[in-house]
C-alpha cells in the first residue's frame, strides 16, 4: 500500500510537470490562455437542453471547464460543463481545422474553453454542439479529482469549495437555492414595506442576544472594539427614529465551538415592526416561510433528513408552560417558589446552577424534555422573564414575557418579541444580567446606555424577530450540516502559523536541549480498586480512538462539553464530558481521543450522550487535575483498543 501511494504521488507529480511544460509551449508560440480577456458567451447548457427545438440548427456560443474528452481520430467528443450543467461538443478535424485539431488534443481535463457551434442531436438522441471553433481559455495546472468518485473527503470539500463546486452539481445546487432564498425573502419584505438597512459590525457593546463576542482592538482609536453577536439594539434606534418597519440580513459573530448546526460566523435576519407584536410576528413567520418555499422549491412541503414537514397548514401556537406539562408531565403553574422549582428538577434529574431562577429551570425543562418533538412548524410562546432581558411582560402574569421561538425539526429557527420598550424596567433587566455576568455566565448582556436613551426618547409597540438564514437553508435544501449551506465554513488551520513555527524552529535548534523533569512528588492519586474484574467482563468494554469533528460549549452549563466524534461508523456521535475548566473546546477540534462506545445514551441537560471519552484524574495539594487522554493522530477514528 505505501509503494503504490509513492507511485501515484510520482505519477501526480509528473503530470502536473507535463501541464505547466504544455503551457510553457502556447506562450512560446504566442498562444498564452492567460492573455485573453474575453470571451463573450451567448447561452448556457441547461437552455439549450431545454429549448433543443428553438435552437436546433443555430449557432450558439457556450463557454466552461471540459470535464471529458474521447478522441477518436479525425473526430473526438468532449463535455463541458458551465453554471446551467454540462454539454457534449463534438469535435471534428474537418470542421475546426488540423492545427486546431491537434491543440484540442492536447488540452487537459480541467481546462476552461469556449466553444462556437450549431446545436444538434448526435444518432444516439443525445443533445450536443457541432464545434466550428474552440480556443483555450484558462490552462487548468492542477489535476481535478478522479471522476467518477469525485471529491469525497468532507473536509477537503469544504476546505477547496471551489473543487467541491466543479465536481458535485448537487453543491452548486444548493448555493443556487440559497441565493434563492434569500432574494425570495427580499422580495416578501419589500412589498410588505418593509426597508433593509444596515448597522455597525464593530461596536463598543456587543448585546442583544446570549453569546461571547469575538473581540479586537482598534489601532486609530487606541480603543478595543467586538465583533456584533446581534443586530437588535441598532435596529430598535430606528425604530425610535421613524423607521416603521426595518430589517437586516448581515453576518454576525459568536465566540462559540463548531458543530452541525453552529459556525462562529453566520448569517442573521432580524426585522422589527412598529405598532404590532408578537402575534404579528407569528402571523409574518408563517406567511414568510409559505412563501420563500412555494417560490424557491414550488411546495409547501418539505422533506428533511426523510421527515416530511408541512408549511401549508397552519403552525401550532403552545406555551412554554403547556409545552413542559405535555411532554415532562410538570406542571409549572403548580410550581411557586424556586425550593420547589429544585426540587422538581432533582426528582426529574434535569441539572441546574445555583444561579438559576425558577424560570431557568422551567427553561432547562423545556431543553430536556420538549424541544427534541417539535418538528412540525410550531410556535413555542410566553417564555419566563429571567430568560428574556429584551422582551415585554404578558400584562396577565409579568412573570413571562410576550416571546416565541420558532421550532421546525427540533431546531430553533426564530426568536421574537413583543419588543421591551420601557426604559426603566430595561435598565433593571440590564442590571439583573450584569449581576448574572457577575455569577459566571459570559454570555450576559452588558447595559446599553445610548440604547437606554433611546428607550426614554421613546419608541413605539413593537414586534421584533431573528431569523437563522443558515437553517432555513438546511432544512429548505435538505443539508444535513451548516457547512453544507455556508460557501466558506470556518476551518481549523492544517499547519497553523507557519511562520511563528519556523521561528520558534529555529529557536529551538539554537538553544542548548535541556531534558523537562517533571516533579510528581505532589501527586497523589486514588487508591487502586481492591476488587477484581474477570476478564470477561472487562473484555465487553468497547474502547475505539475517535476524532473530534466539532466541539461546544453546552449552553447553561459550565462543566459540560459536547463532543461531535467520527467513531469510524459513518455516523457521527455525540459524547458530552465535564471537562470545560481544564480545556477550551476549540483547542479539541482535531484531536484523536479515547472513548468507551457502548455505554447505553445518558440524557444530560436535554443531550443525548452516547459513550464517555477517558481521562486521566489526580490531586496535587488538594487540587483536581485532569488530563483528557489524546492518542496518536496516526490512528485511524474506530480503530479498537486492547
Amino acid at each position: 500500500m505505501a509503494e503504490q501511494k509513492k507511485e501515484q504521488a510520482v505519477d501526480t507529480k509528473q503530470l502536473l510537470k507535463v501541464r505547466r511544460e504544455k503551457l510553457a509551449e502556447l506562450q512560446a508560440n504566442g498562444q498564452n490562455p492567460f492573455e485573453i480577456t474575453k470571451y463573450d458567451v451567448t447561452n448556457h447548457s441547461g437552455e439549450i437542453k431545454e429549448q433543443f427545438e428553438q435552437f436546433e440548427s443555430k449557432t450558439v456560443r457556450i463557454a466552461g471547464r471540459m470535464m471529458s474528452k474521447r478522441v477518436m481520430g479525425k473526430a473526438s467528443f468532449c463535455n463541458v460543463q458551465d453554471l446551467q450543467g454540462s454539454i457534449q461538443v463534438y469535435v471534428a478535424r474537418d470542421s475546426i481545422g488540423e492545427e486546431e485539431y491537434k491543440a484540442f488534443k492536447r488540452m487537459d481535463i480541467g481546462d476552461l474553453v469556449g466553444i462556437e457551434g450549431e446545436v444538434f442531436r448526435t444518432k444516439t438522441g443525445e443533445i450536443s454542439i457541432h464545434a466550428a471553433k474552440l480556443v483555450l481559455l484558462s490552462k487548468s495546472l492542477q489535476i481535478l479529482p478522479e471522476k467518477y468518485h469525485g471529491l469525497t473527503n468532507t473536509d477537503m470539500r469544504y476546505r477547496q469549495r471551489y473543487v467541491d463546486l466543479i465536481m458535485n452539481p448537487e453543491v452548486k445546487d444548493t448555493f443556487i437555492k440559497r441565493s434563492r432564498i434569500i432574494s425570495s425573502i427580499r422580495k416578501y419584505l419589500d412589498g410588505q414595506g418593509f426597508m433593509e438597512v444596515e448597522t455597525p459590525m464593530l461596536v463598543a457593546n456587543a448585546g442583544g442576544a446570549a453569546a461571547r463576542p469575538f473581540e479586537t482592538h482598534f489601532n486609530a482609536l487606541d480603543e478595543d472594539l467586538k465583533l456584533r453577536i446581534s443586530l437588535e439594539l441598532y435596529l430598535k434606534r430606528l425604530i425610535v427614529g421613524g423607521m416603521e418597519r426595518v430589517y437586516e440580513i448581515g453576518r454576525v459573530f459568536r465566540n462559540e465551538g463548531l458543530d452541525t448546526r453552529h459556525n462562529p460566523e453566520f448569517t442573521l435576519m432580524e426585522l422589527y415592526q412598529a405598532y404590532t407584536d408578537y402575534n404579528g410576528m407569528m402571523d409574518l413567520t408563517e406567511n414568510l416561510y409559505r412563501h420563500v418555499a412555494q417560490e424557491v422549491l414550488g411546495t409547501t412541503t418539505i422533506v428533511y433528513n426523510g421527515v416530511e414537514m408541512d408549511l401549508g397548514k397552519p403552525f401550532e401556537r403552545i406555551t412554554m408552560v403547556d409545552a413542559v406539562k405535555k411532554y415532562a408531565g410538570v406542571d409549572f403553574n403548580e410550581i411557586h417558589t424556586l425550593e420547589e422549582a429544585r426540587a422538581v428538577a432533582k426528582e426529574h434529574h434535569v441539572e441546574y446552577e445555583e444561579r438559576h431562577k425558577k424560570g431557568d429551570i422551567l427553561n432547562l425543562f423545556f431543553e430536556q424534555y420538549v424541544e427534541e418533538h417539535l418538528i412540525q412548524p410550531t410556535f413555542l410562546m410566553d417564555h419566563p422573564v429571567e430568560i428574556s432581558p429584551l422582551t415585554k411582560r404578558k400584562p396577565s402574569n409579568p412573570d413571562y414575557v410576550e416571546r416565541f421561538e420558532f421550532f421546525m425539526n427540533g431546531w430553533e429557527m426564530a426568536n421574537a418579541y413583543s419588543e421591551l420598550n420601557d426604559p426603566i424596567d430595561q435598565r433593571a433587566r440590564f442590571a439583573a444580567q450584569e449581576e448574572q455576568f457577575a455569577a459566571g455566565d459570559e454570555e450576559a448582556n452588558h447595559t446599553d446606555e445610548d440604547f437606554l436613551n433611546a428607550l426614554e426618547i421613546g419608541m413605539p409597540p413593537t414586534g421584533g424577530i431573528g431569523f437563522g438564514i443558515d437553517r432555513m437553508c438546511m432544512l429548505l435544501t435538505n443539508s444535513p450540516a451548516i457547512r453544507d449551506v455556508l460557501l466558506f465554513p470556518t476551518m481549523k488551520s492544517l499547519d497553523g502559523n507557519k511562520s511563528e513555527k519556523k521561528a520558534e524552529a529555529k529557536a529551538e535548534a539554537a538553544a542548548p536541549v535541556i531534558e523537562e523533569k517533571i516533579d510528581f512528588s505532589k501527586v497523589e492519586i486514588e487508591p487502586l480498586f481492591a476488587d477484581m474484574v474477570d476478564f470477561e467482563t472487562f473484555s465487553k468494554s468497547d474502547f475505539r480512538a475517535v476524532k473530534v469533528l466539532a466541539c461546544e460549549a453546552v449552553p447553561k452549563s459550565k462543566k459540560l462539553l459536547k463532543f461531535l466524534l467520527n467513531d469510524g461508523t459513518g455516523t457521527e456521535r455525540t459524547i458530552l464530558s465535564g471537562i470545560h475548566a481544564y480545556y477550551e473546546p476549540e483547542e479539541l477540534v482535531g484531536k484523536t481521543l479515547l472513548a468507551i462506545t457502548n455505554l447505553p445514551p445518558r440524557p444530560m441537560m436535554g443531550i443525548e450522550s452516547c459513550g464517555m471519552l477517558i481521562s486521566a484524574v489526580h490531586t496535587e495539594e488538594g487540587e483536581e487535575k485532569l488530563h483528557l487522554l489524546m492518542l496518536d493522530d496516526h490512528i485511524p477514528a474506530g480503530a479498537k483498543m486492547y
